[in-house]
Formats: structure tokens, C-alpha cells, sequence
């Protein structure tokens, strides 16, 4: 919109529209004035011709003054003279002829006062023409006062004031809009900042963000999406896309995008794109759905990861432990087929045989360990699995000779294992992997308890479980550990800064030793207090067979 100011800093009209505004005024004021005129004529009810003429050229010159007037140059309450001109005007064609019905003319000027100066106007249309047709009256003695006087003006009163009410509803409803408008602009540019910063984000993260909708089209993704699918692509538009092995393809259905595209939630998914050899990449996808909007479905969020030399370093390291266990293994049998062949002589005596017996039980032990290292790297990202032969054996035999075992290590420490709480059970388990779950419990609680501490050992029974238990007094294990101490090659912070060594696997083949026997096994470690592991194992030979069923 223009504004322009005098000197004296009055407003301006701005641009053309209350140009315009008089300009239709003034046309609809001449239109019907000329038509009256000709109407009056046509039926010869004109008595003074010259009054006549002398009040409709008036409005016909303001019509082409209105056309022609630079609205924009003259102050706003001057454009007033112009309807006042008009109710003169008006006045003096009623002269020719009061009883012809010029006087209702007089509702075009009123109502352009009232409407295009509010207030102001709406008075002054009310008093200059009431004014006017009063003193018309009052020199027209010869026809005295008519209920006319009356009439004319609360009828030119009641439009002015109707006019008046609809253009201040009419300016309201104008500036309702033109906040609403504001409002929208505002949010508009709101939205349209929180879309750049969004993408500002989404370019910034090194992993690919797809959008899906929920008629299966990609919306909106970011930079590090581009950038992955450009190398991916690299060589043929679709490369081709094998599961979590690296070897089995993927149909076109089977793909993270199509999945998602259906609207399936998964995590982590491990996706190789490219066939096997250099080049290809290792991708884990996650797929989210979208709470639903009310019109529908919202689609849903595909996330996915290079995670090449994650999976490349993760697999070297298998590699390597499975490439140590494996020239372990080759030692140990040898070891224990000397040890076997020496416990063939008659010549040992029995103090001899006893600790070659003892060497045999701790190298047999020692290769099982080993052939659960060889297990575990074979598996891959999968857990452990180890072979379970059950029986029904004592489990307080085997939890007495472990004890046994570790009680030299425990006194070098001035440790005491305590096994009163050990009661006889009898339970359908492997004695050979119970031996070692107990071994792993008690050779942790030996290597990370406080030196001259007491270890806890217990046994019993209910119904239908056996429970093992065995706690010690140690400096515990933080909150922030506790989910993840059961993980392949998991060791804490605490224990890594110290001179204990140790792979990571004890604790993990021993979780999948007691669920291979259909229990399970638990840990407690209040901040501080050392730590309690809870082992339950079947007492009956269903738990077992139901297990391995499923």
C-alpha cells in the first residue's frame, strides 16, 4: 500500500482504492439522478426546468472531476466536500418539483458519508441533509409541515446508520483478516525455519534418514542418504542385497525400503549391499512407523547405518580367537593323550596318579573351554551354543569339588569360601557344564573380591528347581554395566584398569550352559556390596526335554 504525507504530516488517501470507492459512489449517484431527470421529463411532472438543470450538471461534473482527481494528493476529509456538493446538488432538483421524489436521492450521498468516514460522517450526512430539507421546508410556506419531514430523514438516518454499522463490521472483518494473514505469514516462516534447521540436522549426521508416506513415497531424506545410495549404486542402478550372512539374496520384497514401505518395524537389521567381494557395504537399517494422524496412516522413518568396519573389525576379531582356540586345541589333546597313556602304567604310585588325574580333569575342562571359544566365533553375531548331556546327578558334588578347587587361590588371598549353605540336590543337569558354570562363578568371585573377603556358596532346592548360589563381598558392578555383563567380550572399566586378565566369555557361556539346561541366571549387585549370582537349573528331566524341544 502507498502512503503519502504533507508537510504538516496529515494521511494520505492510499493508492487507488478510495479513489475508486468515490468514483462508484459517484457513478451510482449520477446513473440514478440522470434516470430520475429522464423519468420526470418522459412524464412532465418537471415545474422548473432551470432548478433542475442547475442540480443534475453539478453531478455530472463531479462524476468526471472523481474520474479524473489524483486521489493520492489530496488529504481524505477534502474527498467529504464531494458527497456534500451532491446533497446540494440533490437539494436544488427537489425545487423543481417537491412532490416528484427527488428527496430519496438523497440516501446515495448519505450513505458514502457513513460508510467512507465512519462516525463523522454518519453525523454529518444526518445534519447536513436534515439541515437542507428543513430550510427547504421552512421557504415553502405555502405547503406548511408534512409528516414527509418527519419521514425523510429517519429514513435517510436509518440507512446511514445501517451503512455505518455494516462497514465497521465490514473493517473489523478486514482486520480479523489481515491479522489472520499476519498470523499465517508468521507461522509460515515458522515452519519454514524449522524445516531448514530440521534439514540442517539431518544433513549434519553421518547415518541415512528416509521419510516414507504412507502411500509408500520417499518425502523427505538427507544428505548422508544420498551420499550412501551414490556409492552403493556405484556400477549398477540396483545393486544387489543379501541378509546378515553376506551370501543369501534378497527378493525385491525382502528389501529394508520395501519392508518399511509395508509398514514393518524392525531393529538393527544387518543388510549387505553388493555382491561378495571388494566393494560391497554393511548397512544396519532400522524401520519406525509414525503414530497415525487423524486422516490415516502417517508412514513411518527408515534409518540406516555404514556399519562396514564395524562388522569387518567385529568378524577379524572372531577370526582371530577362533584361529587362537584352534592351535590351543591341538596342544591340549595331545596333552591329554599323554596323560591318559601315563594313567595306563601300574608303576604310579598314588600320590602321583592323583595329581595326574587332577592335570587331566583341569586340561579336560581347558579344552571344553576352548571348543566354547571355537563355538562362540563360529556363531557369528548369534549367541553361544554348547552340547548339554543331562542327567540326573548331584549337583552338591559338583558344587563341593569346585570349591575345592579354588580354595588354594582363595587362601593366596586370604579369602574363605564358605559352602556351609551347600545342601544335597539331586538334579537332571551335565555335571561336566555344571562343573564349569560354577568354576566361571567362583573364579570371578575369587579374582575381583576383596582380599581377606568371604565368598558365599550355596545349594537347594524347591519343587521343581534347583538354585545355586554365589556371592561375594567385592566392590560390586555399576548400574550402567550390570545389562551388558552377560555380552560376548564384555569386560568393565574397572576391571580392564586392572592387572586381571580375562576374555569376556566366562560369564556368556555360562548363561547359555544354564539356559541349554532350561534355567537361568541371575545377578545382584547393590553399589558397594559385591555381587550375587542366582543360577536356577530343572529338577526334573521335563524342563530339559521341553527345552530342547523348543
Amino acid at each position: 500500500m502507498w502512503r503519502r504525507t504533507t508537510l504538516w504530516g496529515s494521511e494520505r488517501i492510499a493508492d487507488f482504492t478510495h479513489g475508486r470507492t468515490a468514483a462508484l459512489h459517484q457513478m451510482a449517484i449520477s446513473l440514478v439522478s440522470l434516470f430520475s431527470v429522464m423519468v420526470s421529463f418522459a412524464l412532465g411532472s418537471i415545474e422548473n426546468t432551470s432548478m433542475l438543470m442547475a442540480g443534475l450538471l453539478p453531478i455530472l461534473i463531479l462524476m468526471a472531476l472523481v474520474v479524473a482527481l489524483p486521489w493520492f494528493r489530496i488529504p481524505r476529509l477534502w474527498g467529504a466536500l464531494i458527497p456534500l456538493i451532491d446533497v446540494i446538488a440533490i437539494g436544488m432538483m427537489r425545487e423543481s418539483n417537491p412532490s416528484v421524489g427527488f428527496s430519496l436521492l438523497w440516501v446515495f450521498p448519505a450513505i458514502w458519508l457513513a460508510t467512507s468516514f465512519g462516525l463523522f460522517g454518519l453525523l454529518l450526512a444526518n445534519l447536513f441533509i436534515t439541515g437542507i430539507y428543513w430550510f427547504a421546508l421552512g421557504t415553502d410556506s405555502q405547503n406548511g409541515i408534512s409528516p414527509t419531514a418527519v419521514l425523510i430523514p429517519m429514513i435517510i438516518g436509518a440507512v446511514t446508520v445501517t451503512s455505518y454499522v455494516g462497514a465497521r463490521r465490514s473493517a473489523f472483518q478486514r482486520l480479523l483478516l489481515d491479522l489472520q494473514a499476519r498470523q499465517l505469514i508468521s507461522t509460515a516462516a515458522q515452519a519454514h525455519q524449522q524445516e531448514n534447521t530440521l534439514k540442517e540436522v539431518l544433513d549434519s549426521v553421518d547415518f541415512g534418514v528416509v521419510r516414507i508416506s504412507s502411500g509408500g513415497k520417499e518425502t523427505v531424506h538427507n544428505d548422508a542418504h544420498t551420499h550412501m545410495q551414490g556409492l552403493l549404486g556405484s556400477g549398477e542402478r540396483h545393486p544387489a542385497l543379501y541378509a546378515a550372512d553376506g551370501i543369501t539374496e534378497l527378493t525385491a520384497e525382502q528389501t529394508p525400503l520395501a519392508r518399511a514401505r509395508r509398514g514393518e518395524t524392525f531393529e538393527r537389521d544387518l543388510v549387505w549391499y553388493g555382491r561378495p567381494g571388494e566393494g560391497r557395504r554393511a548397512l544396519s537399517v532400522i524401520s519406525r512407523a509414525l503414530p497415525p494422524s487423524a486422516t490415516g496412516p502417517a508412514g513411518g522413518i527408515l534409518v540406516s547405518l555404514d556399519v562396514t568396519d564395524e562388522v569387518t573389525a567385529l568378524r577379524a576379531r572372531e577370526d582371530l580367537v577362533a584361529s587362537v582356540s584352534h592351535e590351543l586345541r591341538t596342544p591340549l589333546t595331545s596333552i591329554l593323550g599323554y596323560l591318559e597313556l601315563a594313567l595306563e602304567s601300574d608303576d604310579l604310585s598314588e600320590g602321583v596318579r592323583r595329581k595326574i588325574e587332577i592335570a587331566e580333569r583341569n586340561a579336560t575342562r581347558l579344552l571344553t573351554i576352548v571348543s566354547d571359544i571355537l563355538t562362540a566365533s563360529a556363531q557369528g553375531n548369534g549367541g553361544v551354543q554348547v552340547s548339554i548331556r543331562a542327567e540326573g546327578a548331584r549337583l552338591d558334588t559338583v558344587v563341593r569339588a569346585a570349591v575345592e578347587g579354588f580354595r588354594t587361590a582363595a587362601a593366596a588371598r586370604q579369602m574363605t569360601i564358605d559352602s556351609t549353605a551347600v545342601e544335597e540336590v539331586t538334579a537332571f543337569i551335565d555335571p561336566v557344564r555344571i562343573r564349569q558354570v560354577a568354576d566361571n562363578l567362583l573364579g570371578n568371585a575369587v579374582k575381583y573380591g576383596k582380599d581377606g573377603g568371604t565368598i558365599d556358596v550355596g545349594v537347594t532346592c524347591d519343587d521343581d528347581h534347583a538354585w545355586l548360589v554365589v556371592r561375594d563381598d567385592g566392590p560390586g558392578i555399576s548400574e550402567e554395566e550390570l545389562p551388558r555383563l552377560f555380552d560376548r567380550f564384555f569386560r568393565a572399566d574397572s576391571v580392564r584398569r586392572t592387572s586381571v586378565h580375562g576374555s569376556g566369555l566366562g560369564l556368556s557361556i555360562t548363561r547359555e550352559i544354564v539356559r541349554g539346561h532350561g534355567g537361568n541366571i541371575t545377578v545382584q549387585s547393590p553399589p558397594g556390596s559385591g555381587a550375587t549370582f542366582v543360577v536356577r537349573l530343572p529338577l526334573h528331566q521335563k524342563e530339559t526335554i521341553d527345552h530342547d524341544g523348543a
